[in-house]
């Protein structure tokens, strides 16, 4: 599924600073392959994280958690929330740089959100989601193995 057809497929939600908003915000929501495109080329790179997929096909890069920046994600941090949420606060909304499953997942979008993931997913597990990794990861000096 290419970016248009997910943006369009998952609009933007109102903004909202509840409590289960909030909570979404502490896990790193991801980017499509464009928008991480983007966001390197903004000079985000050395505050994302790299995802890698339990079976080891595929990587995704998202926000980091804080202290896990420039590095493959790591469990440890995962408690430390998005390297971009300050003061319950995001550094990227209304900058055209926040992810696409952060601007959509909503406490009224209940069970909606696993959808937008999976299909983030599917995009990060081709050819040109794969060679953003491997982009990423050379300018970050991470030396991975991932299938493909």
């Amino acid at each position: 599924m290419n970016h248009n057809i997910l943006v369009d497929k998952y609009p933007p939600s109102k903004s909202c600073s509840c409590e289960i908003c909030i909570g979404y915000c502490n896990r790193p929501g991801w980017w499509t392959v464009e928008e991480a495109r983007i966001a390197l080329d903004k000079g985000l790179g050395s505050r994302m994280m790299l995802e890698i997929a339990p079976n080891f096909s595929f990587g995704v890069l998202s926000p980091a958690f804080k202290g896990n920046e420039g590095n493959i994600a790591l469990q440890i941090f995962s408690r430390n929330g998005c390297t971009f949420l300050q003061n319950n606060l995001c550094e990227l909304h209304n900058t055209g740089l926040q992810p696409l499953e952060c601007r959509f997942c909503h406490h009224d979008r209940k069970g909606e959100g696993i959808k937008c993931h999976l299909d983030i997913e599917k995009e990060w597990h081709s050819e040109i989601g794969q060679k953003l990794v491997k982009t990423w990861t050379y300018h970050s000096q991470i030396k991975l193995l991932i299938n493909g």
